[in-house]
């Protein structure tokens, strides 16, 4: 099956950057579409971000122009460059695939965004 395995959370300041990683298993990689969903304490799984196997992206209103997903496919991995963080964008960050087995969920990883 697909395993997500996420990392690159932490602790940082507002204004300040994170880039989150997923590596994904599997020997075909380049046909899973990939997202990135977040999840705060008490609140509901919000789609953040997505991109193709072709590349195409997608990105909710409240992260546009701070946000980038990317992917390599020679690494198997799906990144999320974020900038600009802000408080709000505090939550736990989950990696998501779909591919032709089904989907799959990374563990996730925890970003902070605070003084």
């Amino acid at each position: 099956q697909v395993q997500l395995v996420e990392s690159g959370g932490g602790l940082v300041q507002p204004g300040g950057s994170l880039r989150l990683s997923c590596a994904a298993s599997g020997s075909m990689f380049s046909i899973y579409d990939m997202a990135w969903y977040r999840q705060a304490p008490g609140k509901q799984r919000d789609l953040v971000a997505t991109i193709t196997s072709s590349g195409t992206t997608n990105y909710a209103d409240s992260v546009k122009g701070r946000f980038t997903i990317s992917r390599d496919n020679v690494k198997n991995t799906v990144y999320l460059q974020m900038n600009t963080l802000k408080p709000v964008d505090t939550a736990v960050y989950y990696c998501h695939a779909h591919h032709p087995y089904g989907t799959s969920w990374g563990q996730g990883t925890q970003v902070t965004v605070s003084e």
